[in-house]
């Protein structure tokens, strides 16, 4: 995969935050090079969150967010300042872009005070120096700039990289968990939710990264498995599963061989999974009316047997031997008041970056929620989870 095909939930997240008519767009064209954001004079242009998968130099392969202006009073403004704080939840790096003439205010404040809390570094860039007499003295935050002339725009693009080089991922889906030489195998269902004519981004990402371990890729349906592991010449290493297929697979899969999901090694990869883990006892302590959010990070058709709103919901009703009251959200929406909630069902997040992930499980820390996402879950309601989890042997505690 080329820096051009990297996806988005594996780029670094720039987001540019400010007030309206602070030159924000006029800043965020100048640093990429491209008339991404609409710029003029009249305050409030920007109305939606503007969102760019691009190449950035020094830094590689970024996801540009260009949000609405975080002054607007109006009632429609409430809607883009909201919208501007959910970005929060996925951006890596923030770049407040401020008016030089006038500096900085209480909103630019408070938008500081927010990246702080969050843990998100960040960067101030004082847009319109080209209006200025004498420049000021700036600390290692901060930095003039003129979007208009482009004075310093290659050095806050520096800023930028020097940070992007503190938030990469650097873990691995499994490749921490194979040697040189391994044969790994992929149980990959082909049914009617499976994408026409290609595989899922999990799976995807899994196959690289056991290519970049050195290791062979066997790949197969799970009606197939049984046939595939006769047909090897060595033993596999691992035998990694759709959550959907974790019953059936489990059954196929001698003792000796090591067995988890996809979905757990996201879970790993850019969330908590000891914490997903712990929330998957909540499964079998459900009472009727308990109010239960499945959440989903990607927006897709949903099919007569779709897993978030068909599937999964009749597992946990079957499971806990109760009914209760299902709340379902997709795509960047997820509340940020859970504590109505006796149980959060999360995807594996494929489609979302590791900031969002975290943020998503740190909200239902705060709140006392447990959260347990697909795979877990599937694998606690087939009596399999234990076995799941035999490559983590850190995480087996939890279950003791």
């Amino acid at each position: 995969m080329g820096l051009n095909d990297t996806v988005s939930a594996e780029r670094v997240h720039i987001g540019f935050f400010g007030k309206r008519n602070a030159g924000k767009s006029s800043v965020v064209n100048a640093v990429t090079g491209q008339e991404l954001a609409v710029v003029s004079s009249v305050k409030g242009t920007t109305t939606d969150p503007v969102k760019k998968a691009m190449e950035l130099l020094p830094i590689g392969p970024v996801v540009i967010i260009d949000t609405p202006g975080i002054d607007d009073e109006s009632t429609l403004g409430e809607l883009r300042v909201k919208k501007t704080k959910q970005i929060l939840a996925k951006t890596d790096i923030a770049v407040l872009v401020v008016d030089g003439e006038k500096g900085l205010d209480d909103t630019d404040s408070e938008l500081i005070k927010l990246f702080e809390e969050r843990k998100i570094p960040h960067i101030v860039a004082l847009n319109k120096s080209d209006l200025l007499k004498s420049i000021p003295d700036t600390d290692e935050k901060s930095i003039y700039v003129s979007a208009t002339h482009g004075t310093n725009i290659n050095e806050l693009k520096e800023k930028i990289g020097s940070l992007a080089k503190t938030v990469e991922n650097k873990k691995q889906i499994v490749a921490d968990l194979i040697e040189d030489g391994d044969v790994v195998v992929l149980v990959i269902p082909i049914d009617e939710s499976a994408p026409k004519g290609r595989l899922i981004l999990p799976q995807q990402q899994t196959i690289r990264d056991i290519l970049d371990a050195n290791c062979t890729v066997v790949c197969c349906q799970d009606t197939e498995l049984t046939q595939t592991l006769k047909a090897l010449a060595v033993k596999p290493k691992l035998v990694i599963t759709d959550s959907q297929a974790f019953g059936r697979v489990s059954k196929d899969t001698p003792d000796d061989i090591p067995l988890t999901s996809f979905s757990i090694l996201f879970a790993r990869y850019k969330g908590d999974l000891e914490a997903l883990v712990s929330g998957a006892a909540m499964l079998g302590k459900l009472k009727d009316g308990d109010k239960v959010l499945i959440s989903e990070g990607c927006t897709h058709h949903r099919q007569c047997n779709d897993i978030g709103t068909v599937k999964m919901p009749g597992w946990i009703r079957q499971f806990s031997q109760s009914e209760p009251d299902f709340h379902f959200t997709s795509g960047g929406d997820f509340p940020e008041d859970i504590a109505e909630y006796k149980l959060i069902v999360h995807c594996g997040g494929c489609m979302l970056n590791e900031k969002e992930m975290k943020r998503r499980i740190e909200l239902a820390k705060e709140a006392g929620v447990p959260i347990v996402n697909y795979g877990i879950a599937i694998a606690q309601m087939h009596g399999i989870l234990k076995r799941s989890l035999e490559p983590f042997p850190d995480i087996l505690k939890i279950l003791e």
